[in-house]
């Protein structure tokens, strides 16, 4: 681990391979990645996937990155793709950083104080509308997540984009005026919907109870009482 918001990272050159290639090599444990940017040539690297777990964990962090033993350069995570049931890391792509110049990022919006805002108290549903903003700052500026204070929200109340302060040295790039990050709706939206579910679902019951019971006369030979006239004597 280096020192600040810097993670030390060694990866191994790898030669551009085939699909089947990079199969075994994901099966060894090991994560393809790609290193773009800096005026250099892309490079393939492969890294131990429990090592580059732990060096992301820390969301926004620069990373390190040393090739073969190399001499270190910042880099930035830019894309990764993970297995859509396992979750697990399958490729990744890092970008070569000048730490003295900005960048742009996606960053976490991470909602605080929900326990303590009155709507939640009076049974209203917060609703996390947007849970990542665009910013630009300096690679060793970006943060983990943007923190968002939710703890004096009424119901009916909405908290957006132009509502909140930018870190220092961190610039928003979403729309402040559209971009809403959080709201709360009374809970009478909900219980309705769930009350005209429970109607519907206890009339189509009645109706199929009702559906049964004639079938079982008929299938008895009883008629009903109002069904023709009065029995022959």
């Amino acid at each position: 681990m280096a020192d600040g918001n810097t993670t030390k990272l060694d990866v191994n050159k790898r030669d551009a391979a085939s699909s089947r290639a990079t199969r075994r090599l994901r099966r060894s444990g090991q994560v393809p990645g790609v290193l773009y940017g800096g005026g250099s040539d892309p490079v393939p690297f492969a890294v131990e996937e429990r090592t580059l777990r732990h060096a992301l964990a820390a969301r926004g962090a620069v990373l390190e990155l040393s090739v073969d033993g190399g001499k270190s350069e910042p880099a930035v995570l830019k894309d990764s793709h993970r297995h859509p049931v396992r979750g697990e890391l399958l490729h990744i792509d890092l970008l070569r950083v000048d730490l003295s110049q900005p960048i742009h990022a996606g960053v976490a919006v991470h909602l605080v104080g929900a326990e303590d805002a009155p709507g939640i108290r009076e049974g209203g549903i917060l609703e996390h509308v947007t849970r990542e903003l665009q910013i630009e700052a300096l690679p060793s500026d970006i943060p983990e997540s943007i923190d968002v204070d939710v703890s004096a929200m009424e119901i009916n109340a909405v908290v957006g984009l132009g509502d909140i302060t930018a870190p220092a040295g961190i610039t928003f790039l979403d729309d402040p005026e559209t971009t809403i990050l959080a709201s709360i709706t009374p809970p009478s939206v909900a219980e309705e919907a769930e009350e005209e579910l429970e109607t519907e679902t206890a009339v189509v019951g009645e109706g199929a109870g009702e559906a049964e019971g004639s079938a079982e006369d008929a299938e008895a030979g009883e008629v009903p009482a109002d069904a023709g006239g009065e029995g022959g004597e």
